[in-house]
């Protein structure tokens, strides 16, 4: 299993689309590695810029509401996958983009607005998300302090993350 955690990169923005996530001029490429270098390159944000090394250290994004919006399709979650982001939170996801996080063994964390509101305290400083699979609970940790929190996922989207993806969990039960 993947180990789930790591530097934060905050996107302060709800609707954020996968053609902001990764633009569909790039869907042609045959293999994840292509599509690295590009991954948030159309996403617009005051100061944000897809190439700083804070975005290229991340591990882990806190976002808002209704993340990966937009066109379906798996290219979303895999150019996080290949710049080694394995964990989305987010107060709510489009329900295509969040499966397929699963689906590639990836952690897809809903959280009250509230408690994202809590983690958006701790923006601008180096802060960092431990994921204490076991227990559903993560912990962010920051210069401006320290919140835990517990999340829930389904028993299914917990066996699938634990196999690695439904490629493998497939493989496992067939």
């Amino acid at each position: 299993m993947k180990e789930f955690g790591g530097k934060v990169l905050f996107l302060d923005r709800s609707d954020i689309n996968t053609d902001e996530i990764i633009p569909a001029k790039y869907l042609t490429e045959i293999s994840k590695e292509a599509l690295k270098s590009h991954m948030l390159e159309d996403l617009k944000l005051d100061g944000f810029n897809p190439h700083a090394p804070s975005v290229r250290e991340a591990k882990v994004v806190v976002t808002r509401a209704n993340f990966g919006c937009g066109s379906s399709r798996e290219h979303a979650p895999w150019v996080f996958e290949v710049n080694d982001i394995n964990v989305v939170i987010a107060s709510s996801f489009a329900r295509i983009f969040r499966q397929n996080m699963f689906n590639c063994g990836m952690l897809a964390i809903e959280l009250t607005e509230d408690m994202i509101d809590e983690l958006f305290e701790h923006k601008g400083s180096d802060a960092t998300v431990h994921i204490d699979f076991v227990n559903n609970r993560l912990t962010i940790e920051s210069p401006k302090g320290k919140k835990t929190v517990d999340y829930m996922i389904s028993q299914f989207d917990r066996a699938l993350v634990e196999a690695g993806g439904w490629v493998e969990f497939a493989d496992s039960k067939y």
